[in-house]
């Protein structure tokens, strides 16, 4: 517990919405380390700065065991399915591989994304966070990146999440300032 408060000691603002927005901070990030697996439905746009990719995506995620990746659109790749397990990933149609290529330096790529965004909830160093409006809803807005680095320095992870139902509602990684992965969730149901 000790070692959350730490993690959580850059976020927040001055008043009590700042302590609001840590005590939040710190019950989502409880939840989702206990987490052991969620279903999701999302969109996702990898920006590769001279090329764009949006997907439709099924989330399956285990923390033990495989999670597993569904593209349900553009149509012409509806159906592909990555498989990542520890250690390995696996990208599969009709028995195709399909390599799209690194987003950040540390070789991220749009499979990687989402499990990236997940591991950032849990382990991220929490930078900064605050409660605001999204999309008409209340949401709980935290930034994450190296303790060392300044904001648009390195790989960030912004996250929002419900701040009624803690569930993720969107996600971006952003590498040196350039946001290289947005997601956009429309359904997140945790296990």
């Amino acid at each position: 517990m000790i070692a959350l408060l730490l993690l959580l000691s850059a976020c927040g603002g001055a008043g009590s919405s700042g302590n609001e927005a840590e005590q939040l901070a710190l019950e989502i990030r409880t939840e989702y380390l206990n987490m052991t697996a969620c279903t999701a439905a999302l969109e996702l746009t990898a920006d590769y700065g001279q090329r764009v990719y949006q997907y439709s995506m099924d989330l399956n995620y285990q923390r033990e065991g495989a999670t597993t990746l569904t593209v349900t659109a553009p149509e012409n790749i509806a159906g592909m399915t990555a498989c990542l397990e520890e250690g390995e990933t696996a990208l599969e149609y009709d028995g195709l591989h399909m390599e799209t290529g690194p987003l950040t330096q540390d070789g991220l790529s749009p499979i990687d994304a989402v499990p990236a965004l997940l591991t950032s909830v849990r382990e991220g160093f929490l930078a900064e966070c605050v409660l605001e409006e999204l999309d008409g809803v209340q949401a709980l807005h935290t930034s994450s990146r190296d303790p060392e680095a300044s904001p648009g320095q390195g790989v960030e992870i912004q996250l929002w999440f419900d701040a009624a139902t803690h569930a993720l509602l969107q996600g971006e990684i952003a590498q040196d300032g350039f946001t290289v992965i947005h997601c956009k969730f429309s359904s997140f149901s945790p296990a």
